[in-house]
């Protein structure tokens, strides 16, 4: 498999996650949160969560968007965005309700993740 075809893959993949990640948020935020790691939340937090929600739904636009018309800005655009998304996994991960074992190492590496795929869809920009 070359790498273009694994980026090309991975975005697909990520329509999906985003999908389902942004449609569950907002569905059902506290069951989510629970699939996540996270201990039962607060109001103010499930809230919260769900106002990802949308967020989520709009990197699933962008994803399906590259991968429908797969021009340079689509996948510049996607590179960015999923720059976004490297530090803020981490940042959760350090809160004291995200406590079910691998869960904290889990949004950590989803950091690790965003970097690569920003990476390689700014390499597929340029290609």
């Amino acid at each position: 498999m070359t790498l273009e075809r694994a980026l090309r893959l991975t975005n697909r993949n990520m329509i999906a996650f985003d999908l389902a990640l942004g449609t569950a948020a907002i569905a059902a935020p506290e069951a989510t949160l629970k699939v996540l790691g996270h201990d039962e939340p607060s109001p103010d937090a499930a809230h919260l969560f769900r106002r990802c929600g949308p967020i989520w739904l709009t990197f699933a636009a962008a994803h399906a968007l590259a991968a429908a018309r797969g021009e340079q800005r689509d996948w510049w655009a996607l590179a960015w965005l999923r720059g976004t998304e490297i530090a803020t996994d981490a940042l959760w991960s350090e809160s004291p309700a995200v406590s079910r074992p691998g869960a904290k190492l889990g949004l950590r590496l989803a950091g690790v993740a965003n970097l690569a795929m920003a990476a390689g869809f700014a390499w597929l920009s340029r290609r």
